[in-house]
């Protein structure tokens, strides 16, 4: 395998930024006048300075691993995570983790969270029965972990040599977190040095395997450098010292999830099997607009969209509705009064649809999108026209 380090993987890259390969030569996607980013909005003072950016999706020639040539965003050892307060998610979340400590015999051993943000998933793991810790880059994260009395230091993983305080550990989780890390050997270097011998983990990736399957043209943004199939995760892994016990495909299909075991790093470049075949995209994605802007056009509705996630901020941009849309409504806190990137739409709390009503919403918030709805029917019932927009089109609930 070439070595990483040959490349600045801070910068924009035109070789693999896990095995060192060449690109093949022309991207899978080249999409214009997109969000630069997924999180650090843009408010009412910094609005003027918000530009959009031109992201370039290529396929590694060696590994086969799918991922942006694009710089990462400028705050990608940072875990923002707005997921962690949906009831759902914490049902699953409490049922995975006390499996995993059941399955490895973890209780009262040591288990850390790279990337933890505020604690979301490590209080939740905290109550399993694992002695837990987590490591997390953003100050204010950190702040707020120790004050809801979790053990949690701060810190990024830069280099395969560093030593993590409270290490060796027996077991470790890092979610939905790997493809945003352009030192991405480095990190798992990292963590692979900080085990114990028989040190396990549980590792989660978004599943590009069903992003291909159908046609979810969206889910590019600057933020995810990396677009992991089920293959191309089990080789990254390989390659940085983890052997895959099982993975399996979990919420809804949106993520890859793998248990892992430490051994000896592999570094020889897996053979490349497939090409991937990205063509029905475009075809997709014309649709999908097509369906928005009739919708849109139909009538003179005031209209608001549910969701400022990445799939709905790159829908927003695709689709060319930002003079279509008046606001978007986000639960995150941390997103309300921000403006959607490159489209610069207002992004407001729910009870904007009380004081500011609207005539119909459609709901962009991928795996969460049910449950929304269901909140919306119960909460405002005859009073908004509600939709979803799903993988296949647009799905009108209540007319």
């Amino acid at each position: 395998m070439k070595k990483k380090e040959c490349n600045d993987v801070l910068n924009a890259v035109s070789n693999c930024r896990v095995c060192g390969n060449n690109f093949f030569s022309s991207p899978l996607l080249t999409y214009e006048n997109m969000p630069s980013a997924a999180q650090h909005l843009p408010d009412a003072n910094n609005l003027k300075n918000d530009e959009s950016v031109t992201l370039e999706v290529f396929q590694c020639s060696g590994c086969g691993l799918v991922q942006l040539s694009n710089k990462p965003v400028d705050y990608y050892r940072e875990v923002i995570r707005a997921a962690g307060i949906s009831d759902e998610m914490k049902q699953f979340r409490s049922k995975q983790f006390r499996n995993f400590i059941e399955k490895f015999n973890l209780k009262n051993k040591k288990i850390i969270e790279v990337g933890c943000g505020k604690g979301e998933y490590l209080s939740i793991m905290s109550q399993q029965g694992a002695q837990t810790f987590g490591l997390e880059f953003s100050e204010e994260s950190v702040v707020a972990c120790n004050k809801l009395g979790l053990s949690v230091t701060r810190g990024y993983i830069e280099s395969n040599h560093e030593v993590l305080q409270d290490s060796p550990f027996d077991g470790f989780f890092i979610l939905n977190f790997l493809e945003h890390l352009p030192n991405i050997n480095s990190v798992l270097g990292g963590i692979h040095k900080n085990l114990c011998a028989s040190g396990v983990g549980l590792v989660e990736v978004p599943n590009f395997d069903m992003i291909l399957q159908k046609n979810l043209y969206s889910e590019f943004i600057g933020d995810h450098l990396f677009y992991f199939t089920r293959e191309t995760l089990e080789n990254t892994l390989k390659m940085n010292g983890f052997e895959i016990i099982d993975s399996a495909i979990v919420w809804h299909d949106y993520v890859i999830s793998a248990h892992v075991k430490k051994i000896e790093a592999n570094r020889k470049t897996p053979i490349l099997v497939n090409k991937v075949k990205i063509d029905n995209f475009s075809e997709h994605q014309q649709k999908i607009k097509n369906e928005l802007q009739e919708y849109l056009n139909a009538e003179d509705k005031k209209v608001a969209i549910w969701g400022a996630g990445h799939q709905s901020l790159a829908v927003i941009a695709l689709a060319d509705l930002a003079d279509k849309i008046s606001y978007v409504v986000d639960s995150a806190t941390f997103k309300q009064n921000k403006f959607t990137p490159a489209t610069h739409i207002p992004i407001v709390a729910p009870e904007t649809l009380l004081s500011d009503p609207v005539d119909a919403v459609i709901i962009m918030a991928a795996s969460y999108s049910d449950e929304v709805a269901r909140n919306l029917l119960k909460s405002h019932q005859n009073k908004l026209s509600i939709s979803i927009l799903r993988e296949e089109g647009l799905e009108i609930l209540k007319a």
